[in-house]
């Protein structure tokens, strides 16, 4: 049976963190780190109606995208909505965890969830705001152990360049070592100068996956005190952002494409700026309120931007400079709730926990 913090961690290694924004708050928003899961819900926000659905379905745990609490409690009145629905969980021993601007910017995340949807490839993050540190690691292996000590590398995460994993690259060598006393050696006799034929495998890291990949390493390898390397590299590993851009899989008319996206994002209506016959072929993207972007949309070549929440003055900024705004709604992040849904039921194949998506409406606005 996984805890709360397993799943955390099965989030946190697609959505880490260290990529949300500073004024943020993701991770857990109520409830305990230990507690045993037997069911999760996925949902876009934490309303009341959501809480309610929770518990009716004997939900242990609900992981949102928009945080519950953003800003300090100075006062917890079971009164208000807030109140209430903190109440509830409490009561109910729910736990809600928020995975938001960092869900944004992974890999697979948010708004690839969307290129996806749309049908937006040869995509790039929008505004860049991290990239990965990466380091060279190098350990020496007797020959007889090389598979299970490559192995263990790519289970800690190291070996990744772009879309292919297992990338390693090995030399053969000698090595010698004298075991003195008080050591229990693999291979040699204490006292005594060994030589052994060894393998050096060296591989690339991120810095952050380092620890963990070490830590691999060193349950698998044969020896006492293995030999290994850690050195920094100037190599660029991969970005991190807010938003994509990419081309169209198929060029459209600014209206189509409105038209394309009522369809695929599921909503009735839509606003959008410029010449309706425009042809669209470049897309910006960025789910949720986007409107500070127009101009990196711009530079990056776009013709048309998609994203939520857009003002009058933006809106004609995005117009007068020549790019067509479409804003189909905040709630358009929903896409989130069947991804995330799927990427833990991957994860947890080995478990007995069953993940849901919340069925509440959460979106304000009608149509009339």
């Amino acid at each position: 049976m996984a805890t709360n913090a397993t799943i955390f961690s099965i989030l946190e290694q697609w959505a880490p963190k260290r990529l949300a924004y500073d004024w943020d708050n993701v991770g857990l928003q109520v409830g305990t780190f230990d507690k045993q899961v037997n069911k999760i819900m996925i949902t876009l926000d934490v309303l009341e109606s959501v809480v309610d659905e929770a518990i009716d379905k004997n939900v242990d745990l609900i992981i949102a995208h928009h945080p519950l609490l953003f800003k300090p409690i100075k006062q917890l009145n079971t009164d208000s909505v807030q109140g209430r629905i903190l109440q509830k969980l409490i009561q109910h021993d729910i736990t809600v965890y928020a995975a938001h601007t960092n869900l944004d910017a992974a890999n697979g995340g948010v708004n690839d969830m969307l290129c996806d949807v749309i049908g937006i490839n040869k995509r790039e993050v929008l505004l860049e705001t991290s990239t990965d540190k990466l380091v060279k690691f190098s350990v020496y292996v007797p020959r007889p152990q090389l598979e299970e000590v490559r192995q263990a590398l790519h289970d800690g995460g190291a070996g990744h360049i772009g879309n292919y994993s297992h990338c390693t690259f090995q030399t053969e060598g000698q090595g010698t070592f004298k075991p003195l006393e008080g050591t229990s050696p693999f291979i040699g006799t204490k006292n005594e100068l060994a030589k052994v034929d060894e393998v050096k495998i060296e591989t690339i890291v991120p810095e952050q996956r380092i620890e963990k990949v070490v830590k691999a390493v060193l349950h698998a390898h044969p020896y006492e005190e293995p030999a290994y390397d850690i050195y920094p590299l100037n190599n660029k590993g991969d970005t991190y952002g807010i938003g994509r851009v990419g081309r169209l899989t198929k060029s459209m008319d600014l209206i189509e494409l409105c038209e394309h996206l009522k369809t695929v994002l599921d909503v009735p209506n839509l606003r959008v700026t410029g010449d309706l016959t425009t042809p669209i072929n470049k897309v910006a993207v960025l789910g949720g309120s986007g409107e500070k972007y127009i101009h990196a949309a711009k530079a990056k070549g776009a013709d048309a931007y998609i994203t939520g929440d857009i003002t009058f003055h933006a809106a004609q900024d995005a117009w007068q400079m020549g790019l067509s705004v479409i804003d189909p709604g905040h709630h358009v992040e929903k896409v989130m709730k069947q991804a995330v849904k799927y990427y833990l039921e991957e994860q947890l194949k080995q478990q007995n926990i069953e993940v849901i998506t919340s069925k509440a409406n959460t979106e304000p606005f009608r149509f009339i």
